[in-house]
């Protein structure tokens, strides 16, 4: 539909300009013979709107083209730039061009002079948008500044990050653990957080099953504090694929318009995100890759909490969670032991230590 419209709109400004054209052309004194007789004239005039409106009509397909993708590479690119940086932009824009205007009135005697003029315009105008997006820090820091003496000392300023964006979806905000990796500086870049996951959150939060609904409202309360609490750039993105049905597609796709990594800990999600070749941040192997290293051969001090799935065996947990099962363990229930490590298990669900009681 939007390729018929610019092509409509193409063959009408054909016609307008083989119009003006043959009005020009008839001025010349080489074609005083079509302006000799009306007839002629209007014969003239009809050619000149006809010719160039049929070929500005077949070339229209690879104008609508051009612009499509024109149209497509500035979409990709605004998705994925920060809203504080569109507007910082935008008011850099507004004050180049506010002091360009003054001196385009110099160049307006002339054709050529409007040229260079309109030329000059967009040159100050660009140059004003990279400018003042180059320096949105020290813009950000002198308003922080101005707006000082009304400001908590407490209220913590959010500043626009130029890191790559990090798509969260809805397994890792409920999660939670997402607000102390933040906290501690190891997230680089904007949280963007779509309107699609929200959707899912509210409808997880209205569930009649209370663990569903527990597990709802808890993300929306972690999601709130991820607003106020964290001292980076929060990004609520309407960006919507209607033509995908799935929550996890969508966020795939996202990912990919954005050109960012998802946040989560969903295991298959993390398998399909691989498939496609979309970057993944797991929650899950960040912890186990920062549990405690143990050997074969090591002692450790540990309590037997259960029996194991295999005879005589008993199940011990470390402080971070990681279990450990213990050879013969199983009469040894509630007592504490001291144990040696003689191997370990590293998984995908987790790392597993597999000991014996010490001798």
């Amino acid at each position: 539909m939007f390729n018929r419209i610019l092509r409509g709109l193409f063959t009408i400004i054909g016609f307008i300009l083989g119009f003006i054209s043959g009005e020009w052309f008839l001025q010349l004194q080489k074609l005083a013979y079509f302006n000799s007789t009306t007839i002629l004239r209007m014969l003239f005039l009809v050619f000149s709107t006809l010719f160039l409106g049929l070929i500005l009509f077949l070339i229209s397909p690879v104008l609508s083209s051009l612009i499509g993708k024109v149209m497509n590479y500035f979409e990709e690119n605004i998705q994925k730039m920060p809203t504080f940086e569109i507007l910082i932009g935008a008011f850099g824009a507004i004050i180049g061009l506010l002091i360009s205007v003054p001196f385009v009135s110099l160049f307006n005697d002339i054709l050529i002079g409007k040229i260079i003029g309109a030329v000059l315009v967009l040159i100050v105008t660009a140059l004003g948008a990279d400018v003042a997006v180059r320096k949105k820090e020290d813009i950000t820091a002198a308003i922080a500044n101005i707006r000082k003496v009304g400001v908590p000392k407490e209220k913590k300023i959010k500043l626009p990050c130029n890191g790559i964006p990090k798509v969260l979806d809805t397994s890792v905000i409920i999660d939670g653990r997402i607000m102390d990796i933040c906290q501690s500086g190891f997230i680089e870049g904007s949280l963007v957080i779509p309107n699609f996951v929200l959707d899912e959150l509210r409808h997880i939060a209205d569930s009649s099953d209370s663990l569903k609904r527990n597990r709802g409202r808890r993300g929306l309360d972690v999601l709130n504090k991820i607003q106020k609490e964290l001292n980076v750039e929060v990004i609520i993105s309407d960006k919507d694929f209607p033509e995908i049905e799935e929550v996890d597609s969508k966020l795939l796709k996202l990912a990919q318009v954005l050109k960012g990594k998802v946040i989560t800990n969903d295991y298959n999600l993390n398998k399909v995100a691989g498939v496609q070749g979309v970057p993944v941040l797991n929650i899950n192997e960040l912890a186990n890759s920062i549990k405690p290293v143990v050997l074969p051969g090591e002692e450790m001090t540990i309590q037997i909490i259960k029996d194991g799935k295999e005879q005589e065996q008993g199940i011990a947990y470390l402080d971070d969670g990681t279990m450990i099962v213990v050879e013969g363990g199983k009469r040894h229930i509630g007592e504490i032991m001291d144990v040696i490590v003689t191997s370990v298990l590293q998984t995908a669900a987790g790392r597993m230590i597999f000991a014996k009681q010490k001798r």
